[in-house]
């Protein structure tokens, strides 16, 4: 039987960078992930996500995320090889920023003047010289912040869980969590699926889309939602690379597009909707882009990015979110259960704030303050409460 201080459930971004900060602290850790590492159903098993500070009016997440782009950069010094590609951040909008200082481009770009920070404000004569892709009959307006731009997701998990094991992260891949061992109140340890039970001083539950299951009485505050991804595979490549193209946020406040450069990897442009997405149940519900869904993308594609819009289709994958229902993080200490920690709630944007993650949950699971955590603490929610990202596309 194996007995650690803290055992991990889940080995995504979340789960893997605290088992990396605890061990840090000394910690015997053991991490438990179904199925291999990354987990072939998991967010984040993809070839890139977007890192990018700005969070329109919400100043905290930018923070955040300016922090965790220090963190990024610092691991690309120690990956085989960088993962963090600072391409930039491009936003584009149907209207003039001055049209609304408190949506997402507008705030995103005030307050990024306000840290100092040099973004360059795109005019339709501008877009077309910097960016020609884009059709700049369709975005009046926009600017483009060369700090930011997209991480290897994938990669990344296989490169942390790899380190993890180096230093002596105890990871065991293919156990399921299916029991938490609870005696009076306390936690005392996990029983798999597979057979495996596994005792534990404190246990840290980072497993995503199953969390409220493993928990029921979060499904209240949180609901699995997935979002359609698509990877094309155009015929000519060099109007989708760097520096004539980045990842980019066309209108997303009110369209849910974004995108990335041509991966010379996968040899694929990718892009996606980041909107209200389906309810799925992870256990039962497959999980496939619909025709709807691709036809929703190819109207996108021809109006915005024409020379893309027939571009065959290589891959697509529903991208499951564990939204809560305001969009923040869920990090804490069970409140009725001693020694256990959740940390959930990506909501769709936790991959970009990966190197800060690990520090708040184990500060959290060791009952100390984070700087940031008092936001994501156990919280009541109800049906009245809104989705806060400005990003997201909140139409159905």
């Amino acid at each position: 039987m194996k007995q650690f201080d803290f055992l991990i459930l889940g080995a995504g971004i979340f789960g893997i960078t605290t088992a990396i900060e605890l061990y840090r602290r000394k910690h015997r850790v053991g991490v438990l992930n179904p199925d291999q590492i990354p987990h072939p159903l998991a967010a984040s098993t993809d070839i890139s996500k977007v890192v990018r500070m700005e969070y329109g009016t919400d100043e905290e997440y930018m923070d955040m995320a300016i922090d965790s782009m220090e963190g990024w950069r610092a691991w690309n010094e120690v990956f085989d090889r960088p993962l963090y590609h600072e391409t930039g951040y491009l936003v584009l909008t149907t209207d003039v920023l001055e049209s609304d200082f408190e949506s997402y481009a507008g705030a995103s770009y005030v307050n990024l003047l306000k840290r100092g920070y040099h973004p360059q404000r795109l005019d339709q004569q501008l877009l077309t010289a910097m960016f020609p892709a884009f059709n700049s009959e369709v975005y009046r307006d926009g600017f483009y912040n060369s700090v930011g731009g997209h991480v290897e997701s994938g990669r990344v998990i296989e490169e942390l869980t790899s380190y993890a094991r180096s230093m002596g992260v105890d990871v065991h891949e293919g156990q399921t969590a299916q029991e938490l061992q609870i005696e009076n109140n306390t936690i005392t340890g996990v029983k798999t699926r597979e057979g495996m039970h596994v005792e534990a001083g404190h246990v840290i539950v980072c497993a995503g889309n199953f969390t409220p299951y493993l928990l029921p009485e979060l499904q209240a505050y949180m609901r699995i939602t997935g979002h359609p991804v698509f990877h094309l595979r155009p015929e000519l490549t060099a109007s989708f690379t760097p520096p004539d193209f980045s990842v980019f946020a066309a209108d997303i406040q009110n369209s849910g597009w974004y995108g990335f450069p041509y991966h010379p990897l996968a040899q694929v442009v990718k892009v996606a909707n980041h909107g209200v997405g389906t309810s799925i149940n992870p256990e039962k519900d497959e999980r496939i882009v619909t025709a709807d869904h691709e036809k929703h993308l190819r109207d996108f594609l021809k109006i915005s990015i024409p020379s893309l819009a027939e571009a065959p289709l290589v891959y697509t994958r529903l991208c499951c979110y564990t939204d809560t229902l305001d969009g923040h993080f869920w990090i804490d200490q069970h409140p009725e259960i001693k020694h256990l920690t959740v940390a959930t709630g990506g909501s769709g944007h936790a991959f970009k704030m990966g190197p800060m993650l690990g520090e708040m949950i184990a500060d959290t699971a060791e009952g100390q303050r984070h700087k940031w955590s008092a936001r994501y603490s156990w919280r009541e929610l109800s049906s009245d409460t809104v989705q806060e990202e400005e990003a997201r596309y909140k139409k159905t």
